[in-house]
């Protein structure tokens, strides 16, 4: 960022708009922000902020304190991934499954049909012309303003469904390829064969061993993902309006607020690694079987 065009101190005097000042008045902005410090120890002075209470410091730009704009930003993002993650577990699981079960079969192919779109468009392309068909087509876009579903539900429902289904469908189609070729994969084991022979229904096989012992791939990918969902968040609030994360991190980028940016970007790296570890703990439960010391033997040899 410090070596993209584009000046905050210009940004701050004029205002957003076009103007001029003197080169004492830059240089006097640049000297009260800290600006003109070397890198290392702006970066040091942020890096105690962020550890000593103050969350990063102030904004750059209005100086206001970034906890305050985190706490504002964060919870539109989190029911966004929310709604995403809950939506996309109660779809793709299924459809997963059924698309193994029927294996070539019209069912089979259906499934696969709507994954591959979903994994193949970009989901910042489909949100534009989503926007530009219901605008054209509908004469109606979705509201400007955000609402928190406890405060109107209808107009939050308004300004959320596109960007959820657009997440929704990205995120469900790996999950269901995942889950197909896994449980395809499990079914032609040994104990599967032998339930079988038992004269267990299809549907008690799938769901009480098949997909129990596919969990523990499908929950990796659905870790794996986030990273790819909070992109994909980052884009579609940006394009949508919502004030989340991705679109605070991206206003913040616009102006060069550096203090911003650096919070922001590492906020999101550390929900990613703490999804992650809750994720390596769930592996336990979900298999009893597994344990920690054989994680860490198979992560050493695998690097």
């Amino acid at each position: 960022m410090r070596i993209l065009p584009g000046d905050i101190v210009s940004w701050i005097l004029s205002g957003g708009g076009e103007a001029i000042h003197s080169a004492e008045v830059r240089e006097a902005l640049r000297q009260e922000l800290g600006l003109n410090d070397h890198l290392v120890v702006q970066y040091g002075r942020w890096l105690w902020r962020m550890i000593n209470g103050e969350f990063g410091g102030r904004s750059l730009v209005n100086g206001q304190p970034i906890a305050s704009i985190v706490a504002r930003q964060f919870p539109v993002t989190l029911l966004l991934v929310a709604y995403t993650v809950i939506l996309s577990i109660i779809i793709s699981i299924p459809l997963g499954v059924l698309a193994a079960s029927r294996r070539n079969q019209w069912q089979d192919f259906l499934v696969r049909l709507i994954t591959i779109p979903g994994q193949a468009l970009p989901n910042f392309w489909s949100a534009l012309l989503i926007l530009l068909g219901l605008v054209i087509i509908f004469r109606w876009s979705p509201p400007i303003v955000y609402t928190n579903p406890w405060e109107d539900l209808w107009n939050h429902f308004q300004i959320v469904l596109w960007p959820v289904l657009l997440l929704v469908w990205e995120h469900s189609s790996h999950i269901v390829r995942v889950t197909r070729a896994y449980v395809l994969v499990v079914i032609q084991e040994n104990y599967i064969l032998s339930a079988r022979a038992k004269g267990l229904s299809q549907r008690h096989i799938l769901s009480r061993h098949a997909l129990r012992n596919a969990l523990v791939p499908i929950v990796t990918m659905l870790g794996l993902q986030l990273g790819w969902l909070l992109s994909g968040t980052l884009i579609l609030e940006t394009i949508f309006g919502l004030p989340g994360l991705g679109g605070g991190l991206v206003q913040a980028a616009l102006v060069r607020d550096y203090t911003v940016v650096q919070t922001l970007a590492t906020l999101l790296v550390f929900a990613m690694l703490s999804v992650n570890l809750i994720i390596d703990l769930t592996y336990k439960i979900i298999d009893p079987r597994i344990s920690f010391a054989n994680q860490l033997t198979h992560h050493h040899n695998g690097s």
